[in-house]
C-alpha cells in the first residue's frame, strides 16, 4: 500500500539502470556527468553487485599471446584489434574516472607461462607485435625466460615466459567501493535487493516492476528510458539474446612465508590466472575443463575444476612449497557466439550493455559510456 506521496515523487526517473556492476555503475555515472539534471537510479537485485564485478581477480588486462592467436584463428584481424582498443582504452578510462590510488592500481608486470604444447606460438610473437604496435606505440608482448625460476614455477611445464608489456593489476573492492562512491556523489540512487521481475514499454516511459516484500506486493518504478545491464543474466528478460553465462571458480591462499611471485599470470588462452595479493596467491579458471556444467548462472562450487585448481597450483604454481586454501568463491560472467559485447536498443526507450566476455574491468568503463551516449542520443 504505497502513499499518494510515493506515487507522486519516489518512482519516477529519467533514467532506470538495471544491474549495478561496473558497467551499470558506469553507464549511471556516464550519464550523470553528461547532464547533471538526469535523475538516474540503479535497481540491484541482491545486496551486493550479483555477477563478477565484485568476484574477478583484479586483472587490469587487454589479453595475452595464446588468446589473441586463438582470436585470430577464427576471427577477422580487424576485430581482435577492436577487441583489445576497447579493452586498453577502458581501462584508461576507469583510471582517469576513479584514479589509480582509488583503485588500487599497480604494474607489477603481466605475465604468460608457456607449456611444451604452446612453444610454437612464439613464432608468431613478432607478427602479433607488429598487429598491435598501430594502437600500443610499442610491443605488446616479449620474452622474458630469465624470471621463470625467480617465480619459482615448474621448469617442466612453464617452457618459456612472456611479459604482457600493457597490464597490470588493480584492487576489485577498492576498485568496486571508490565506483559507487562517486556514483554516489553525483548523485544516482542506488538500490539493492530489488529484483526486477519485467520490463516494459508503456506510452512515453518504460514500467520497470519490483516485488516489495514487506508490503507484499509489487511496485512499478517508470523511466524515461531505461539501460538493461545484467550481463549473464539477462536472458531471464530476453531468452533470445545470444548470451551464454560462464562460471568462474576462484581459490585465495593462507599468506605464504617467502613466496616468490609477484604479478598477474595467465596460461592456457588465458583460462587459468592467478596473481599474489600481498603474500597470498589467488588462482581461478578452469571452466575449460567443464564448459557445459560452468555454463550456469548458479553459484554453486565445480568439485571437478576445483581440484584441477588445487592440482596445478601445486604442480605448476607453487612446485614443493606447501600451501592453504583460506577461501574460495565463484563469479558468473556472459558469453557468445562473439567476443564482442552486445550494445543494442531493444526498442524506443530500452537499451542493453551486456556480453562482457570475461572483461568486464577492462571493457566496464567504456561500454558504459558508450551506453550513455546512445541513452542521452534518444
Amino acid at each position: 500500500m504505497l502513499s499518494f506521496w510515493e506515487k507522486q515523487y519516489l518512482l519516477n526517473y529519467d533514467v532506470i539502470i538495471i544491474g549495478s556492476g561496473i558497467v551499470g555503475l558506469s553507464t549511471a555515472a556516464s550519464i550523470k556527468e553528461a547532464d547533471a539534471t538526469k535523475r538516474v537510479m540503479v535497481l540491484e537485485r541482491a545486496i551486493l553487485p550479483t555477477g563478477a564485478s565484485t568476484k574477478n581477480a583484479g586483472f587490469a588486462c587487454i589479453g595475452s599471446l595464446t588468446e589473441m592467436l586463438d582470436d585470430l584463428s577464427h576471427m577477422p584481424e580487424n576485430e581482435v584489434i577492436e577487441l583489445v582498443e576497447l579493452r586498453y582504452k577502458g581501462l584508461a578510462d576507469l583510471r582517469q574516472r576513479l584514479g589509480d590510488k582509488q583503485i588500487g592500481y599497480a604494474e607489477n608486470g603481466s605475465y604468460e607461462l608457456i607449456g611444451e604444447a604452446e612453444l610454437p606460438c612464439l613464432n608468431e610473437l613478432d607478427r602479433v607485435n607488429q598487429i598491435l604496435r598501430p594502437l600500443l606505440k610499442g610491443d605488446a608482448f616479449t620474452i622474458c625466460n630469465d624470471k621463470i625460476s625467480a617465480f619459482g614455477f615448474n621448469a617442466n611445464y612453464t617452457q618459456s615466459l612472456i611479459s604482457n608489456n600493457y597490464e597490470g593489476e588493480l584492487n576489485t573492492g577498492m576498485m568496486m567501493r571508490s565506483l559507487i562512491d562517486y556514483c554516489l556523489h553525483l548523485g544516482i540512487e542506488i538500490k539493492t535487493g530489488c529484483e526486477v521481475y519485467n520490463i516494459e514499454e508503456a506510452g512515453d516511459a518504460v514500467n520497470v516492476t519490483v516485488n516489495h516484500e514487506y508490503l507484499n506486493e509489487q511496485i512499478v518504478f517508470k523511466g524515461q528510458q531505461t539501460v538493461v545491464c545484467t550481463n549473464a543474466f539477462t536472458r531471464h528478460f530476453y531468452p533470445l539474446i545470444d548470451v551464454q553465462p560462464g562460471r568462474g571458480q576462484v581459490l585465495i591462499t593462507k599468506p605464504i612465508e617467502g613466496l616468490k611471485l609477484k604479478g598477474v599470470f595467465h596460461f592456457d588462452k588465458g583460462y587459468y590466472y592467478f596473481r599474489n595479493v600481498g603474500n597470498r596467491v589467488l588462482f581461478g579458471g578452469g571452466r575449460n575443463m567443464d564448459f557445459e556444467g560452468e555454463e550456469t548462472t548458479d553459484f554453486a562450487y565445480n568439485n571437478k575444476v576445483q581440484q584441477v585448481l588445487i592440482n596445478k597450483l601445486q604442480e605448476i604454481i607453487l612446485p614443493n612449497q606447501p600451501f592453504e586454501v583460506e577461501d574460495w568463491w565463484t563469479g558468473i560472467m556472459a558469453f557468445g557466439q562473439s567476443k564482442r559485447p552486445i550494445l543494442a536498443r531493444q526498442s524506443q526507450r530500452i537499451f542493453i550493455g551486456v556480453r562482457m566476455g570475461g572483461m568486464g574491468v577492462a571493457i566496464g568503463s567504456r561500454v558504459g559510456a558508450q551506453l550513455a551516449q546512445m541513452v542521452l542520443n534518444g
